[in-house]
Formats: C-alpha cells, structure tokens, sequence
C-alpha cells in the first residue's frame, strides 16, 4: 500500500527545542535551507542509480538494526540518503510501517518512483514532504529514526535531535550518520592556499561540520540514553577536482552557508585544483577525498533499560578482581 502525503509548516505542531533541563538550542543560522532544498532537487536529476560511497554508509548504519533484538514496526526515515535506505532495507528492523521525509519534493518524488520498480517486501510506506528542523510529527509516534547524511545541514542540529526523540515511542532508536569535521580535509586545504595566493585572504566555501568529540555531548543534551558514537573514514579516489565537484552536487552535498561568497573566481577555482592535484595527487594521476562519517544510536528512555549504579555500590574492590584473574599488579 502506498500513499503520498505533502506536509508542511503552515498548521503544524512545532515542538520546542527544550530539553528540559534548562538547555536551549541556538536560533544561529549558518545553513540556507532554501538553498538546500534547491540543492537537493538538483541532486534528484543527478544521482547515481548507486553510489558506492553512499551504499556503504546506509549499509553500515543499517547493520545496527541487526544487533537489535527488538523489532521497530513504525519508522521514520529523513532527509539524506533516502532512495539507499529504502533500497538496502532487506528487512531489517521488522518494519512494518515506513515514512520517508525529504525537504525536497523532487527528492520523495524519485524515492517513490524507485520503490515501485522494487520488488514487494510488505512494507507500507507513505511519502512525506518536510524539514527535519519542523519535524511533522507527533510525539511518541514512531518506534524507530533513520538519519543518513542529512541532518549536518540543519542549523539546529541539537533541537532536531530533540524533536527525534520526541517523536520516538518509550524505548524506541535513533539511528544517524552525518559527515565530520575531517570531511574534504585536502579540498580545504588546496581552497584555503588558493584563495591567500590569489585573493590576498579567505571566505568561508566549505560548510562547517561537527567534530566527533561533539557527537556524544549531542546525544546526552537531547535526551538520549545509552548513547553510542563510531567513526569510519573513507577515502573516494577521482580523475580530477572537478570530478569530485560533480559527485558532491549529485549527492547534494554542496555548501549552503548563509553568509558565502556569491562568486568563486576562475583563477581561484583553477588555482584550487592546480594545488590540489599537487600536493595530493597519487602516481597513476588520481585525487583522494576523505569522507569521515560519524555514526550516532540513541535510545529514548524505558524502565527497562540499563542503568548505571550508584557512586560508591561496588561490592568487590579492583584489587579482589585483580586477584581472581591473576593479575599481579606489576607493569
């Protein structure tokens, strides 16, 4: 069964970024996501029927399901690699109900076509258009949240973690992978002394991005319990930096900050990838591109979970289980 359903700000239930323990999320804007959604309708025409960097972050982050003893029979899945996690699915999770949500219409739009021209799996899915910063939904709603590269575009990156976990059932999870501050380290770099050799300083043109020590803070302020964060780097070898420009836009992965310089110079572009192919290039002429993903699991809170004990409710010392297991003590 399969419907599609557009929903948007207007006459929606918005939900305060509070988590209740004083802690407010900032009203900074650094992100156009007018310009993000335009970005991402583009992506819609320009994706790759796969993408193999994308298929092994989606692939990863969905192995976690597997680890789950539970199933999650509603769930959530926003924004970033949607057509990848619908395709990679196989099962996982014992879903019996799926949302899909993007900011951009065209991006549903490709997701539901390629859904009907995959094989039937009993999986009733529903196709929603929204912004992961208004999340459309209500509170204790689904059993299971699916991010993959997505929610690093949002501006308030703790409120929409937030609003997550308040649309997630008592002991429901909160999967996401988002790219980290290590992404196109050698892009920043060749763009940095680019732009001093030719401009005489430097604009922002790549988008700040979380580091990984960040990642667990961010998961503890939203509320989460049982908190988990692993890291993978990858690194996409292309021809050219162009080639790699392409593969950012078809990914929609482009910058989108607010306060961008409008124009990028020819000499400057041209100078970034002189330097670039220069200090990075491999022998056989290919450029290397670093991707860190940062992947997040979180859990809303259920009495039945784990719990730590109390400072100081140990009843066996260091020094017993050191003795048990025949440690001794030297080195």
């Amino acid at each position: 069964m399969r419907r599609s359903i557009a929903l948007w700000r207007g006459g929606l239930r918005l939900y305060c970024t509070d988590a209740g323990d004083g802690f407010q999320s900032s009203k900074l804007k650094i992100f156009d996501r007018h310009l993000k959604r335009k970005q991402r309708d583009r992506a819609a025409w320009l994706m790759k029927p796969k993408d193999s960097l994308i298929d092994t972050v989606v692939e990863n982050l969905l192995d976690r399901l597997e680890d789950c003893k539970r199933t999650f029979p509603t769930a959530l899945c926003m924004g970033g690699s949607l057509e990848a996690i619908r395709r990679l699915l196989r099962g996982r999770g014992g879903i019996e109900k799926l949302l899909m949500m993007d900011m951009s219409s065209d991006m549903v739009k490709l997701c539901k076509d390629t859904e009907q021209q995959m094989p039937n799996d009993n999986i009733e899915t529903s196709y929603i258009v929204g912004d992961e910063e208004y999340l459309p939904l209500k509170e204790n709603s689904v059993d299971l949240v699916i991010s993959c590269l997505g929610l690093h575009w949002t501006n308030d990156l703790p409120g929409a973690m937030i609003q997550c976990r308040l649309a997630l059932k008592p002991d429901g999870l909160f999967l996401a992978a988002i790219l980290g501050g290590e992404t196109l380290k050698e892009l920043r770099i060749a763009c940095t002394i680019a732009q001093m050799e030719r401009e005489g300083g430097i604009s922002p043109r790549l988008s700040p991005l979380a580091q990984v020590r960040d990642a667990g803070n961010l998961l503890t302020r939203a509320g989460f319990t049982l908190p988990g964060v692993d890291v993978d780097e990858y690194t996409v070898r292309y021809n050219s930096a162009l080639e790699l420009i392409e593969h950012l836009r078809a990914m929609g992965e482009t910058s989108a900050l607010l306060q961008r310089s409008k124009v990028l110079k020819k000499d400057t572009a041209l100078a970034t990838s002189a330097i670039y192919e220069s200090m990075f290039a491999a022998e056989d002429g290919t450029i290397p591109a670093t991707f860190q993903i940062i992947y997040m699991t979180g859990w809303r809170e259920h009495y039945s979970q784990q719990k730590a004990k109390k400072r100081g409710s140990a009843t066996v010392s260091f020094h017993d289980l050191q003795k048990q297991f025949g440690g001794d003590g030297s080195g």
